[in-house]
């Protein structure tokens, strides 16, 4: 007999629809689509764009509310940069209308405050009015729950949109005539090519050379399918 909506079990209505948002929105998996294209006009590094999907930056005290007390981030893959890496530890997102975006994958190492980093359309669908921050300037920025195997936390601010940005070796931007906090444009050629405004110079002698744009705008541009990436100033 085909069951209805009146004899279905609560907990298998919350499978079914737990199940079907891995499905829309993903299992987590937030490894970086790093694309290097044919042509570039690099400097003394290669230039690099990578897409950066939905992603949570966490304290060490919040670590432990959510996955218990002594809880580490466990290492998953290392990321483009030194010392950055995917962990194994997801969380949910839950906004204001208590929808609920599951397996956000948290990004290593600890920092010093608890962030979360979505696509336009992640604040979307979670009814989040997204402001548009460089990575750590939160403030005033709306909140939302996060949930872990062993607690949650409330945010009270933290929840952003990450500026599109590049990061620079001083090398770099001495080739691209820029400085720290300068704007460039990004120009990707390709059958689905487009120019980015405003993407935001960062430079710091510890970092390698790579463009940091989201989903939204990595799938914009097909980025997969670039043949040339240029830095404009």
């Amino acid at each position: 007999m085909t069951a209805t909506a009146s004899n279905l079990d609560r907990r298998v209505v919350e499978q079914l629809v737990r199940q079907m948002l891995r499905e829309k929105l993903g299992s987590g998996d937030s490894s970086p689509q790093i694309v290097k294209a044919a042509s570039s006009n690099a400097g003394p590094n290669p230039l690099v764009v990578n897409v950066s999907a939905r992603h949570a930056h966490v304290s060490q005290a919040d670590l432990e509310v959510l996955f218990g007390p002594g809880a580490k981030l466990t290492k998953l893959k290392d990321l483009y940069q030194q010392g950055e890496f995917a962990s194994e530890q997801l969380v949910n997102v839950i906004g204001p209308r208590n929808r609920m975006i599951p397996g956000v994958r948290i990004l290593g190492p600890c920092r010093d405050y608890t962030q979360v980093e979505l696509a336009y359309t992640d604040g979307i669908f979670l009814g989040i009015d997204l402001p548009l921050r460089i990575s750590g300037d939160h403030k005033g920025s709306i909140g939302a729950i996060l949930v872990g195997p062993a607690g949650a936390i409330t945010l009270k601010q933290g929840v952003i949109r990450a500026e599109r940005h590049v990061h620079m070796h001083p090398d770099d931007a001495a080739h691209y005539g820029v400085k720290d906090a300068d704007y460039m444009k990004l120009k990707i050629e390709g059958p689905c090519g487009l120019t980015f405004d405003r993407v935001k110079v960062r430079v710091n002698p510890k970092v390698k050379l790579e463009i940091h744009i989201d989903t939204d705008e990595g799938n914009a541009c097909h980025l997969p399918s670039a043949k040339r990436i240029e830095l404009i100033k």
